[in-house]
């Protein structure tokens, strides 16, 4: 029976305190006990359905972790202030000095900064393959390998992961497969496909309205019991803890996300393919021309769509610059990072999202000057908001008039 992410999150019902539709939000940092000895087992994480202290846990937090759980078929989950306090502390409870990484090298500028430059402090390394040769990932596994690192969509380029593979090699190898899915809630169910811990910035498309940041770890009970142990949890001990008022925020919106995903997979498949048809270099998942269009459609829960994701090359920083600068004039969306927004929002990721990555290290990956990155928006006429575009393109000579 095919998994359904979006009815495991609508069969969660929450009641709140005095009846409320929506679960009674706890804004409080600390809380009290009726007994020293309650106090001491909570400490000890023995005395479940007690809460300590707000940076370990709270009950806001714990109702959007197990609907974000519900949504990736784990047995629960954590959040965190920020995707990066997600990724990291998950990262670091995973490794310590003189272990190994395998990471994609296609991945999210913060998380590659992360790998590349922090994590060697502590004297972990990491091998950056290409995750789309499995032959490549498992080459580069080594005795002090302790997990595989990868995006199922990848940022920017849109790469695809086979998941079922890489977990296959990880199994093989007795390591964990982490995947970030930010880019593919609801399309694309990492847990399902074998893998073992999946991440998210819920700031993107699982918040979308770009008005606060998260982050979730979901995995085991074991494995978040870890992450929130006061004596070597990373979660607890780094302390990217979010707020109540901001995990109910989240946990209101997610309720929306499978309306909101499948408008946003048709907008940005209407305009890829006309991009394409136009002649402009275009990568979509739902192209049959993007290398990886068989395997997504293989792995997606098929009724989201491809995703709201897409890039186009327009030659040069320049004329990226200029188009991004013009589309915004004309009120098409917003020259910005991130991703998941109700309006299209568009950036060049070698000068932004991705401008960690070292020049020559861009290039060798295909991240060329003039990619544009698109989080495709909720746009009601989509085909109004790609002529406008078009035109955009005629006036700075992009494509030619028709």
């Amino acid at each position: 029976m095919a998994f359904k992410p979006a009815d495991k999150i609508q069969d969660l019902q929450y009641f709140g305190e005095f009846g409320g539709v929506n679960p009674s939000i706890s804004d409080s940092s600390t809380y009290t006990f009726l007994s020293a000895k309650t106090m001491f087992d909570t400490f000890e994480g023995n005395a479940e359905g007690c809460y300590l202290y707000s940076r370990h846990t709270t009950p806001s937090n714990l109702y959007l972790g197990e609907a974000l759980a519900a949504m990736e078929g784990t047995e629960t989950a954590n959040v965190a202030a920020s995707g990066m306090g997600a990724i990291a502390p998950t990262i670091l409870q995973f490794c310590e000095q003189d272990d190994h990484i395998v990471s994609s090298r296609t991945i999210y500028g913060g998380t590659y900064a992360f790998l590349k430059n922090f994590t060697p402090r502590l004297g972990i390394k990491t091998s950056f393959v290409d995750i789309t040769k499995l032959e490549m990932v498992e080459a580069a596994i080594t005795s002090k390998t302790k997990i595989i690192y990868c995006e199922s969509v990848s940022n920017p380029l849109l790469e695809i992961a086979d998941l079922e593979g890489l977990a296959g090699i990880a199994k093989k190898h007795n390591i964990p497969l982490l995947v970030d899915n930010t880019f593919s809630p609801l399309t694309i169910s990492p847990k399902k496909l074998g893998a073992d811990v999946v991440l998210h910035s819920l700031t993107k498309f699982i918040n979308g309205s770009s008005d606060t940041m998260g982050g979730v770890v979901c995995g085991s009970q074991e494995l978040i019991d870890t992450l929130r142990n006061v004596n070597d949890g990373a979660s607890m001990l780094l302390g990217a803890s979010m707020d109540s008022l901001r995990a109910a925020s989240i946990l209101k919106n997610l309720r929306t996300l499978h309306i909101r995903i499948k408008q946003h997979s048709h907008n940005a498949l209407y305009l890829a393919e006309k991009f394409e048809a136009d002649g402009i270099k275009t990568v979509y998942p739902g192209l049959t021309s993007h290398p990886g269009h068989e395997l997504f459609k293989k792995m997606m829960n098929k009724e989201y769509g491809y995703g709201g994701m897409l890039t186009i090359d327009v030659g040069s920083l320049d004329k990226a610059n200029q188009l991004m600068e013009l589309m915004q004039e004309r009120n098409l969306g917003y020259l910005a990072v991130s991703l998941g927004f109700y309006k299209t929002l568009f950036s060049a990721p070698g000068t932004s999202t991705s401008s960690e990555i070292p020049e020559e290290e861009q290039a060798a990956m295909g991240l060329t000057d003039g990619l544009i990155r698109f989080s495709i928006g909720l746009d009601n006429d989509i085909a109004r908001t790609y002529q406008m575009m078009r035109d955009c393109m005629v006036d700075l000579g992009i494509l030619q008039y028709r």
